[in-house]
C-alpha cells in the first residue's frame, strides 16, 4: 500500500470513529506505519483555553512516567509550549528540528524524556476553525532517526480531521441520563506545592464519576487517583496565580465544569488553590454543542434569539434581516442539529445535553 493509500485510509478512519477512544486508538495504529514512535501521549482539551480534558490515551510510558510529563510540560516546559503551537501556522513541530539539535534547552527532554531513552518527540495540536480539541506527544528512543518534515507532514495533515471528530462527540446521544444525586458541589484543597490537603464527600462522589485516565494517588486515603486533567486544572491556577476551568464529560455522560482558583493570604501573596466540581450549566456547555454541529456564527446569533423565546419577525428586526432569511437560517439549524421544532432545538442544545457516552474514554497501553 502505497503513502497515500495509507493516509487516505487512516482519513476514513478518523471520519468513521464511533468515539473518542476509538479514534485515538486507531489513529495511532495506522500512524505507526507512516511515522513508526515509540511512545505517545494522546489528549482531549477544552477548546476554550486548550487545558486538558478526558480522553486521554498512553501508550508505552509505565507507572510515574505519565506524572513526570505532565508537570514538565504544566510547570518547566519553554520550548513547543502546546498553547502557542495552538497558534503558530503549522501545528506539529519536532523537538530535535526546532532546537538545532539541541534538546537538553527543553525542560521536557531533560526531567523526563532523557531519563527514560528518549531522544526526539514530535508534538501536534488538533485544532480546526481557531479551536484546538485534542494534542498528542510521539516520542522516538536514542539510536533511531529525528522526525523529519515528512513525519511532520503527515501529522499535519491528520491535525482539523482529528479536531473535527474530536469535537463532533460532544453531540448529546439519545439513550436516558441516570439521576443525579449529588446535592452540592465538590471542593478540593492544594497547598501552595500542589498537594491536595482537603477535599468534602461531594468531591468524593463527583471524583468517582470521572472517566478513567492518567492519575497520582493522594496521601488523603482517597479511594480513587486524582485524574491529570483535574491536577493541570489546579495547577495552571497556581501557576498563573489566577483561575481556570475545564468541561468534563463523565464515564455516564453527565457534563461537570471544574473551576479552580488561586487563593491569596493577608499580604496578597499565592497560597493554596481551591477547585470546585459541579454540574455544568446548559450555558457552559452550549457552545461545545454549537461548535459540534457546526453552526455559523449567524446561526448560533439566531439560536440564541430562539432560546430567548422570540418569534421570527423580532429575530428578523435584531438581526436586519428579512423574516425570509430567518427562517432559511432556522430550517439550516435545524437540519445540522436533527430536530423539527424550536422546542426541540432548545431542549436539546440547552437542556438535555448530559446525556451518556457508551466508550471508556481513557486507556492506557504498554506493548
Amino acid at each position: 500500500m502505497t503513502t497515500r493509500h495509507r493516509l487516505d485510509a487512516l482519513l476514513t478512519d478518523i471520519a468513521g470513529a464511533p468515539d473518542a477512544h476509538t479514534l485515538f486508538a486507531a489513529t495511532s495504529a495506522r500512524l505507526r506505519g507512516l511515522s513508526s514512535f515509540d511512545a505517545a501521549v494522546w489528549a482531549a482539551t477544552d477548546p476554550i483555553n486548550g487545558l486538558t480534558t478526558a480522553p486521554v490515551r498512553v501508550e508505552n510510558l509505565h507507572e510515574g512516567g505519565c506524572g513526570t510529563y505532565w508537570e514538565a510540560e504544566l510547570f518547566g516546559e519553554s520550548v513547543n509550549r502546546f498553547r502557542d503551537l495552538a497558534q503558530a501556522p503549522v501545528p506539529v513541530v519536532g523537538l530535535r528540528a526546532v532546537t538545532g539539535g539541541d534538546p537538553a534547552c527543553s525542560p521536557l527532554y531533560r526531567t523526563f524524556m532523557r531519563p527514560r531513552g528518549f531522544a526526539d518527540e514530535l508534538r501536534a495540536v488538533f485544532r480546526v476553525d481557531g479551536q484546538s480539541w485534542g494534542q498528542l506527544s510521539l516520542f522516538r528512543e536514542r539510536g533511531r532517526a529525528d522526525f523529519d518534515a515528512v513525519d511532520i507532514a503527515h501529522v499535519t495533515a491528520l491535525s482539523a480531521p482529528l479536531a473535527h471528530r474530536l469535537r463532533s462527540f460532544a453531540r448529546p446521544s439519545s439513550a436516558p441520563m441516570p439521576q443525579d444525586t449529588t446535592a452540592a458541589p465538590g471542593m478540593l484543597l492544594f497547598d501552595d506545592a500542589g498537594n491536595l490537603v482537603s477535599l468534602n464527600d461531594e468531591a468524593r462522589s463527583l471524583l468517582a464519576q470521572m472517566p478513567p485516565g492518567p492519575s497520582t494517588t493522594t496521601a488523603l486515603g482517597l479511594a480513587l487517583p486524582l485524574p491529570v486533567w483535574i491536577l493541570s486544572t489546579a495547577g495552571r491556577a497556581r501557576l498563573t496565580g489566577g483561575s481556570a476551568r475545564i468541561r468534563i464529560r463523565t464515564g455516564t455522560g453527565r457534563w461537570l465544569i471544574c473551576h479552580a482558583s488561586c487563593l491569596r493570604d493577608a499580604e496578597g501573596g499565592a497560597s493554596s488553590t481551591a477547585l470546585i466540581i459541579e454540574p455544568a450549566k446548559p450555558s457552559e456547555i452550549a457552545g461545545l454543542l454549537t461548535a459540534a454541529y457546526e453552526l455559523t456564527p449567524r446561526e448560533i446569533e439566531v439560536v440564541d434569539l430562539i432560546a430567548r423565546g422570540l418569534p421570527t419577525a423580532e429575530i428578523a428586526a435584531a438581526l436586519h434581516l428579512s423574516a425570509h432569511t430567518v427562517r432559511d437560517h432556522v430550517k439550516a439549524v435545524f437540519d445540522k442539529v436533527g430536530v423539527t421544532s424550536r422546542g426541540e432545538l432548545v431542549a436539546c442544545l440547552f437542556t438535555e445535553f448530559q446525556q451518556p457516552v457508551t466508550a471508556r474514554d481513557t486507556v492506557r497501553v504498554v506493548r
